[in-house]
């Protein structure tokens, strides 16, 4: 049995990357209106569209505590789409926030959360949704929580909580014991056609 493209699951650090690679480009930011509060030092958008490099975000609204990357919290909310070089987000919300030029944390929530990714070495879609997602970029860690679900090429693993170890490439999962609710997984096994190396052919 193959679970190594659930155990390659590689959502958001995609995320990291465009925006690592992204961070002194120009930052394009349009909006429906703007506003600005003096007490929170927040600025406001209504129907918010921001781009930098091959990260773009759309949401209905989005607040910011500063308009860059050096150290600001980022808030969106209302059909949040974010789009980076090979993958997909669409949430209900989402924080980004950052620290010396770094994204530090990404939480994201909706009914559900959904994410697709596309590996550079391969045409399969990685595909997952949860009610949250917190990635922990200085653990190096992802939780899904909330009817988590996480499927490529026909494996699926689906728990109440999912705990992804990107330097360990480790996953756990944990039901919530509540009910029939299960760790569930389903594993599409391999063809011989597809052990046999490449150039070879079946008698």
């Amino acid at each position: 049995m193959k679970l190594r493209p659930l155990y390659a699951l590689i959502l958001l650090p995609g995320l990291a990357a465009a925006q690592t690679g992204d961070l002194r480009l120009p930052i394009t930011l349009a909006a429906d209106s703007t506003d600005y509060d003096g007490k929170s030092s927040m600025m406001m958008f209504q129907g918010l569209r921001l781009s930098q490099g091959t990260t773009n975000i759309e949401a209905d609204e989005g607040r910011a505590t500063k308009i860059d990357f050096e150290d600001s919290t980022w808030h969106f909310n209302g059909n949040v789409v974010i789009d980076v070089e090979a993958g997909h987000i669409e949430s209900d919300s989402a924080e980004l926030r950052f620290k010396d030029t770094q994204l530090r944390l990404a939480i994201f929530e909706g009914a559900p959360a959904t994410f697709e990714l596309r590996r550079p070495d391969s045409d399969e879609i990685t595909y997952a949704e949860a009610g949250r997602l917190k990635y922990d970029f200085d653990t190096g860690t992802v939780e899904f929580s909330g009817d988590a679900i996480i499927s490529e090429g026909g494996n699926r693993i689906s728990s109440s909580y999912l705990l992804y170890n990107i330097v360990e490439q480790r996953i756990s999962a944990q039901s919530s014991g509540e009910g029939d609710e299960k760790v569930k997984i389903t594993v599409i096994p391999e063809t011989a056609e597809e052990r046999l190396p490449r150039g070879d052919e079946l008698p």
